[in-house]
């Protein structure tokens, strides 16, 4: 069977082949045929497609860490819809920018919207995991103001309306307050903060400010978020838009009893991956959804879109119509 599919090539260039027969590299494990519907431009995805390191583990290779489809002909379940976030597509195996797709079976989610569940794509299942977790640790509404880094990215505008819905108070941080302030109160954010606020050099343990936090930043903005959180609370830090560094010292742990929960999309497993998903079609309405990813591009245009998520001039989340 031939298929199309956006593959980068060892050299980093990104193109379209027509007539692709067999995958590149594949998944460990059991796999289900998709029949890919659509796909999304993750920062991953960016980088993969703009010739960045540090994403695809061999070349060449189909980009695209989300895969929404219908399973293909001759398996079992055939026709029905399904998604896999993450799960090491478009990293340790072909991915979704591609009309033909191997994907890990314990990773494929049932889903009724193939459109919906590609815009809410492994942006907002990364925030549903990092709810999940605030709220396993004990969060509860009430209990205080929880921060959002990086407000203005996918995972942070999800993560800023699932809070919101579970009727937590939100305050979002951003570098586009001009830009963005209005639509994230709108998802939910009862205000709003300039990053540079969580910019500079703090002391170890700082006032207490944050019940809970969700972090996609990393560095020293982390570093003040956990300085800042209060007694008991839980920073869920799921990115590293800033740093991958973490200036930081043992004693919020210790004398806060701080808990930094590290937040993984790629390999987590599938009573989790439910559970996640269960969230986020109880907590997120489809106004919702359209308002953070309004955008569908064909394959062609995924590039250029990677290029503008890189740049940091791209408007919410960007869903690809893989076979447009």
């Amino acid at each position: 069977m031939a298929y199309r599919a956006l593959v980068v090539d060892a050299q980093g260039g990104a193109t379209i082949l027509e007539d692709l027969d067999e995958p590149f590299a594949t998944p460990h494990g059991g796999t289900v045929a998709l029949d890919v519907a659509f796909s999304s431009v993750n920062y991953k995805d960016a980088v993969a497609l703009t010739g960045g390191p540090g994403i695809l583990r061999s070349a060449p290779m189909v980009a695209g860490i989300d895969a929404v489809g219908v399973v293909a002909d001759g398996q079992p379940g055939a026709g029905t819809v399904m998604a896999a976030f993450g799960a090491g597509l478009g990293e340790r195996s072909d991915g979704g920018l591609a009309t033909y797709v191997l994907a890990p079976a314990e990773a494929l989610l049932p889903v009724a919207d193939a459109r919906r569940a590609a815009a809410i794509g492994t942006a907002g299942f990364t925030a549903a995991l990092a709810v999940l977790r605030l709220e396993r640790d004990g969060l509860r509404p009430g209990d205080g103001d929880v921060l959002v880094t990086g407000a203005g990215g996918g995972v942070g505008s999800f993560a800023v309306a699932l809070l919101s819905a579970r009727g937590h108070r939100v305050v979002a941080a951003t570098g586009r307050v001009e830009a963005r302030g209005a639509e994230l109160r709108e998802l939910g954010a009862a205000d709003v903060i300039d990053r540079s606020e969580l910019a500079d050099a703090g002391k170890p343990v700082q006032s207490g400010r944050w019940a809970a936090a969700v972090d996609s930043v990393g560095g020293r903005p982390l570093a003040n978020v956990v300085a800042q959180t209060r007694y008991g609370g839980t920073v869920a830090a799921c990115g590293l838009a800033a740093d991958p560094s973490l200036p930081s010292t043992v004693l919020p742990f210790i004398l806060r009893a701080v808990t930094l929960a590290g937040i993984n999309s790629v390999d987590a497993p599938a009573g989790l991956r439910q559970d996640a998903w269960a969230l986020l079609e109880e907590s997120v309405a489809d106004a919702t959804v359209a308002r953070i990813a309004p955008r569908t591009v064909p394959l062609g245009e995924a590039v250029g879109v990677a290029r503008e998520v890189l740049a940091g001039t791209v408007a919410g989340r960007v869903v690809v119509d893989v076979p447009a």
